[in-house]
């Protein structure tokens, strides 16, 4: 698969202070790649240089297999999480205006934002000026002008922040089209259960360093514990309790269950499920029996805490 976006050696210093320490990133095409990270990472300064905002001080960035130049803005969307928009100036006139910056004649800029005005069913909105809105709409007026351009690449700063579930879900639904279209996406957030949902790749950075890089499957291969939940109904709990910590590590847990059930934890180390299972059948009824795949959010605490 060939890289939309590959970042190289990239260093970025503020004085004596190192923002981006030697990083470099590769960005699948046609992916939804999470890049994550606490605040104070160097995730925004690795967007910023990306939009050409500011430059790194070593290192090169690619777009498509070029050199990042100056017009490969118009290639890309990019929805920060400090909104821009002006206040005092009228939606549709805004609109316009940014769509034509991002080099769409105007008539093609009115066709695209009918488009999604329609979509959104926001039309009575386009003499309205930006301080007239909620910010959740004016939110969607931002997402709207970053995407109407059809950009190869998107990407989107805590794209959820300030909109209701609906809203988010409604935004969340037109990433993924976009996505489905051909459209790569670079999604910072802090909200794991979005990477989760959305990315199909992740990369976690750190105090400046990159930690983690990797498509989301094998990333949680790599952090797997092979620990199981269980759920039994049996009539030894003694005798089962035994057997078990005979070969595994054994804990007690909580989980939601409708059964009587005892609720363990189990590590089974270098044995197999199927070991594990044949004790607890001899035991009873098995009532549930899940491995522990460790989430987005288990990884991201435990890189960072390492």
């Amino acid at each position: 698969m060939s890289n939309i976006l590959e970042v190289n050696n990239v260093v970025k210093q503020y004085g004596n202070y190192t923002a981006l320490n030697n990083v470099s990133l590769a960005v699948p095409s046609g992916s939804i790649y999470g890049l994550l990270g606490p605040n104070g990472a160097g995730k925004t300064t690795l967007i910023r240089i990306i939009n050409q905002i500011t430059m790194p001080d070593s290192g090169q960035v690619l777009l498509d297999g070029e050199v990042l130049k100056p017009d490969h803005i118009q290639y890309i969307g990019y929805l920060p999480e400090e909104r821009g928009l002006y206040k005092t100036m009228k939606v549709g006139e805004q609109c316009l205006y940014l769509a034509q910056l991002k080099g769409l004649s105007h008539q093609e800029a009115k066709k695209q934002l009918k488009y999604w005005f329609e979509k959104f069913g926001i039309e009575d909105w386009w003499n309205k000026k930006i301080q007239e809105l909620s910010k959740g709409m004016a939110q969607k007026i931002q997402f709207v002008v970053t995407v109407l351009h059809k950009p190869k690449l998107l990407i989107l700063d805590e794209p959820f922040s300030g909109f209701d579930p609906v809203n988010a879900n409604l935004i969340k639904d037109e990433i993924i089209e976009l996505n489905k279209q051909g459209t790569s996406v670079i999604f910072s957030t802090h909200r794991m259960e979005s990477v989760e949902e959305m990315c199909n790749y992740i990369a976690l950075i750190h105090k400046s360093n990159k930690l983690i890089e990797g498509k989301l499957n094998d990333v949680k291969q790599q952090y797997r514990t092979n620990t199981f939940q269980i759920g039994v109904l049996t009539n030894d709990i003694e005798g089962l309790m035994y057997q078990l910590t005979q070969k595994f590590s054994v804990e007690q847990t909580i989980f939601k269950s409708l059964n009587d059930d005892i609720k363990l934890e189990v590590k089974i180390g270098n044995h197999t499920s199927n070991e594990l299972l044949s004790i607890l059948t001899s035991f009873g009824q098995v009532t549930h029996f899940v491995e522990k795949i460790p989430s987005v959010n288990d990884i991201f605490i435990q890189a960072v805490s390492k």
